[in-house]
C-alpha cells in the first residue's frame, strides 16, 4: 500500500478523488495506528508517521469513498494524570463524516475489566464498538439557497426525524422514520400550510445509545448523547450507512429549501457519549483525555456541569476548533440555516463560572460563517450560575424558559403574574433590551421535547413516567401543569371542553406575542404522551408524534393554523423593536404604540398589576405606531389590535376601551370550538361590554 505524507489540515478523512487524507489530533499519543477495516472483520493498520502540531497524518492513494476505519493511540495509561491511552481500543475519528454500525457494550469497549475499575482492559473492541467512513464530499446542491427568514418572520417547530415521520400514514414504510420522510410531499405540505418558516431538529449528530438503557430494553430517543460532531445519525438513513446517510440529509436540507423552510439543528457541544470514569473507550477519552474534558482535581475523574457524567474542555484549543469546524461544516457542506445550543451555558465555562466574555463566544462573533446563521441558546445548564437567561451575548437568541413559565402560570390561575406577563409577551426587554437586543432574541415556547405536550399540560397534574424504569423519579416534579379537573385521560365533556379552550389559549398567546413562537411537533392536533413529561428512552409509539386520522377532530390544527397566520399577517404582532409606551414621533397618531387597560375600559395603574386577585386585562397593539421602517425603509402601517386576556376562573365583563378606535369585529375567540369567528366576525363598538367566559382569549381587530 502507499502512504504518502499528506497534509495535517484539515483534520478528518478527506477524499480528493484520487485518494484520502487522514489526520487526527493528539497531544498524549506516542504513535497512532491507521486501521483500515475490511467487511471479513480483518484490518490494515498505517502508522502515521507524519506529524505537524501535534496532527498525525498521511495521504493514502486509492481510499475510495465507504472505506471503513478507526485509530490505534498507543500512549500513557495513567488515569490518575488524566491519560488513557490503548491501543486495544479502536477509536472513532473525531472529525469523521459519518460513521457505520453501533455499540454492542460488550466489555471491550471499556477501558478496565467490569467490577474493577482501577485496572486496564486489553481486550480489543473493534468487532463490538462502531466505525468511522470515508464519504464522498460531492453533491449536486443546484440552485439551492438558504431561505435567509428574518428572525421577526421566523415561526419555529421543534421536530424529531423519526418522532415527526414514524407514524406518518402517507409515508411509504421504508422511509419513515428517515432524512428522507423529511424530504417527502407530504410532511412539507403539513409544515408549509401550518406557516412554519423553519424546522428545528433535535440532535441528529451521530449518538449512542446508553448501555443502561439498552440493558433496560430502551434507546435513547432523544439522541442528547453525542459521539460524532460532523456525522448524521446512521439509524435515521434508509440507503445505509456507509456513507448514504450525508448523501440522504443533504436532500432532505434541499427539499425544505425549496420549500421556504429553515433547517436548524439542537447540537450538544457541552458533553460527549464517553460518560465519566466508568463510561467507555469510543474516541476522545482513548485519542487524549486530559485535551478534551475538564477534569476534576483527582483527575482519574471529570467535572459535569450537564449531569451526563463529562463536560468538554472549553478553554482547550482544540476542543473550541473541533466545535468551530464543526458548525462551520455544517453550513457550508450540508447547508443548515442554524443551530440551538443544548446546555449552552456549560460553553460559556472556560474555566469554572459561566462567562459571557469566554472564547466560545469570542469565536463565534468574529467567524465570517457561523456568525451569519441563527444561534439560539438553550442558557442553562445544570453547574452552579448555570440559569443565564438573558444573559447571553448580542448575536445570540435564547429559550426563554421565563416566558414558559410565566404563560403557564397566568393560565392556570396563578395570583400575581399579570406585571410579569406583560414583560413576557411584549418581548421581554427586561432580559433583552439593556444588551441591545431586540425581542427576537427571545425564543418564545409554551412547550417542547423536554416535559410535557400541550395537551398533557393541560391534562396532568403530575408526571407519570412509571414506562422509563426509574420510579418516576426522573422528569421534572414542577410543571406549572393544571389537569382542568381530572387526572389524565377522561370523559367528562366540561372537562374536555375546558381542556380545548386552554389548549387554544396557550397556542393563541404564543402567536400573539413579541419574539418567535416556537411550536413542539404534534401539538398542533393535541399529541399526547399520557402523562410522560421525560420521554427521552422511548423510542415507540408513546412517543411518536401519532397523526390524525381523515376522521379526527382536526379544529385544533386548523385553529392553529389560523393563528399562525394571522401573526404573519400583521406585523405589529411581530416587532422589530420593543414598544415605547408613548406615542411614536413621526407616525402621526397621537395614541400611544401599547395600552393596557383593566376589564372595565379603565388604564391600568400600580396597584391594579400589583393586585394578587388580579388575572386579567386587555392590550391594545398599534398598528399606526410601529417605529420601525419596512425593508425598503417605507413606512409600516398596520391594522390595530385589542387582545382581552380572561385568566380567572370566572367569567368577566370586558368593555371596549373608549378613544382607541370606535368600530371592532371579533377576530379570535378562544371560548369557541373552533376558536375563530365564522364570516366576518361579530362587530362591537367603543363603549361595548363583551363576556369573556371563565379561561378564554378573544381578539379584536380594527382595521388600517
Amino acid at each position: 500500500m502507499q502512504v504518502w505524507p499528506g497534509q495535517a489540515y484539515p483534520l478528518g478523512a478527506t477524499y480528493d478523488g484520487a485518494g484520502t487524507n487522514f489526520a487526527v489530533f493528539s497531544e498524549a499519543a506516542h504513535r497512532i495506528e491507521l486501521c483500515l477495516l475490511h467487511d471479513d472483520g480483518s484490518e490494515t493498520a498505517v502508522e502515521l508517521r507524519e506529524s505537524d502540531a501535534f496532527v498525525r497524518h498521511a495521504y493514502l492513494p486509492g481510499i475510495m469513498p465507504g472505506q471503513r476505519y478507526g485509530f490505534r493511540v498507543h500512549g500513557p495509561y495513567e488515569p490518575a494524570r488524566g491519560h488513557r491511552c490503548n491501543s486495544a481500543k479502536l477509536l472513532l475519528d473525531p472529525y469523521a463524516r459519518a460513521m457505520s454500525g453501533e455499540i454492542d457494550w460488550d466489555e471491550a469497549v471499556y477501558g478496565y475489566p467490569f467490577g474493577r475499575p482501577g485496572e486496564r482492559n486489553d481486550l480489543d473492541s473493534a468487532p463490538h464498538t462502531m466505525a468511522s467512513v470515508v464519504v464522498n464530499p460531492y453533491f449536486d446542491w443546484g440552485d439551492d439557497r438558504p431561505p435567509r427568514t428574518d428572525y421577526h418572520r421566523t415561526v419555529l417547530y421543534e421536530a424529531h426525524v423519526k418522532g415527526l415521520t414514524m407514524l406518518h400514514p402517507a409515508l411509504p414504510e421504508e422511509l419513515r422514520g428517515t432524512y428522507a420522510a423529511l424530504a417527502h410531499p407530504a410532511v412539507i405540505e403539513h409544515l408549509t400550510e401550518l406557516g412554519v418558516t423553519a424546522l428545528e431538529l433535535m440532535p441528529v449528530h451521530q449518538f449512542v445509545h446508553d448501555n443502561r438503557l439498552v440493558d433496560a430494553g430502551m434507546a435513547n430517543y432523544w439522541g442528547y448523547n453525542t459521539i460524532g460532531f460532523f456525522a448524521p445519525h446512521n439509524a435515521y438513513a434508509s440507503w445505509g450507512d456507509r456513507g448514504q446517510q450525508v448523501l440522504e440529509f443533504k436532500s432532505a436540507v434541499r427539499a425544505l429549501h425549496q420549500a421556504g423552510i429553515e433547517v436548524i439543528l439542537d447540537v450538544v457541544y457541552n458533553h460527549t457519549a464517553e460518560g465519566n470514569h466508568l463510561g467507555p473507550t469510543l474516541s476522545f477519552r482513548g485519542l487524549d483525555n486530559a485535551s478534551y474534558y475538564r477534569l476534576a482535581e483527582d483527575q482519574r475523574y471529570y467535572m459535569d456541569t450537564t449531569g451526563t457524567g463529562n463536560s468538554l474542555l472549553m478553554r482547550s484549543p482544540h476542543v473550541l476548533q473541533l466545535i468551530m469546524d464543526s458548525l462551520r461544516y455544517w453550513v457550508t457542506e450540508m447547508h443548515v440555516d442554524g443551530f440551538r445550543f443544548d446546555l449552552a451555558a456549560t460553553l460559556a465555562r472556560q474555566f469554572h463560572e459561566v462567562d459571557r466574555l469566554s472564547s466560545f463566544f469570542d469565536l463565534v462573533q468574529q467567524d465570517p460563517v457561523v456568525s451569519q446563521v441563527k444561534l439560539i441558546a438553550e442558557p442553562w445548564d445544570l453547574g452552579e450560575g448555570g440559569y443565564q437567561v438573558g444573559n447571553f451575548p448580542p448575536l445570540w437568541t435564547e429559550w426563554n424558559g421565563k416566558y414558559r413559565d410565566t404563560v403557564r402560570d397566568l393560565w392556570r390561575g396563578e395570583p400575581r403574574t399579570l406585571a410579569e406577563f406583560a414583560s413576557r409577551l411584549t418581548g421581554s426587554s427586561d432580559l433583552y433590551q439593556d444588551d441591545g437586543r431586540r425581542p427576537n432574541a427571545s425564543i418564545n415556547f409554551v412547550t417542547c421535547h423536554d416535559g410535557f405536550t400541550l395537551r398533557d399540560l393541560v391534562s396532568y397534574d403530575q408526571k407519570h413516567n412509571d414506562a422509563n424504569g426509574e420510579d418516576n423519579r426522573d422528569g421534572e416534579s414542577h410543571n406549572r401543569s393544571w389537569n382542568c379537573g381530572a387526572e389524565g385521560e377522561t370523559d367528562d365533556l366540561g372537562v374536555l371542553s375546558l381542556r380545548g379552550r386552554q389548549q387554544r389559549n396557550f397556542i393563541a398567546t404564543l402567536m400573539l406575542s413579541q419574539g418567535v413562537p416556537m411550536l413542539s411537533h404534534g401539538d398542533e392536533f393535541g399529541r399526547t404522551q399520557y402523562g410522560n413529561n421525560n420521554a427521552y428512552c422511548q423510542d415507540n409509539e408513546l412517543a411518536w408524534v401519532a397523526w390524525p386520522l381523515p376522521d379526527d377532530d382536526r379544529r385544533l390544527l386548523e385553529f392553529t393554523r389560523a393563528m399562525v397566520w394571522l401573526r404573519r399577517d400583521h406585523p405589529v404582532f411581530r416587532r422589530r423593536r420593543f414598544f415605547h409606551g408613548r406615542p411614536v414621533e413621526g407616525t402621526h397618531d397621537e395614541l400611544s404604540d401599547i395600552a393596557w387597560f383593566t376589564p372595565e375600559g379603565e388604564e391600568m395603574t400600580q396597584r391594579d398589576w400589583q393586585a394578587a386577585s388580579a388575572r386579567s386585562l386587555t392590550v391594545f397593539l398599534n398598528g399606526h405606531a410601529i417605529s420601525e421602517p419596512g425593508p425598503r425603509g417605507e413606512r409600516i402601517k398596520d391594522d390595530s389590535f385589542l387582545l382581552m386576556f380572561n385568566a380567572s376562573d370566572q367569567p368577566r365583563d370586558f368593555v371596549v376601551p373608549v378613544n382607541h378606535g370606535r368600530q371592532w369585529q371579533v377576530v379570535v375567540d378562544t371560548a369557541l370550538a373552533d376558536g375563530v369567528e365564522p364570516g366576518a366576525g361579530r362587530k362591537v363598538k367603543a363603549g361595548d361590554s363583551l363576556t369573556l367566559i371563565d379561561r378564554s382569549l378573544t381578539v379584536l381587530q380594527r382595521p388600517a
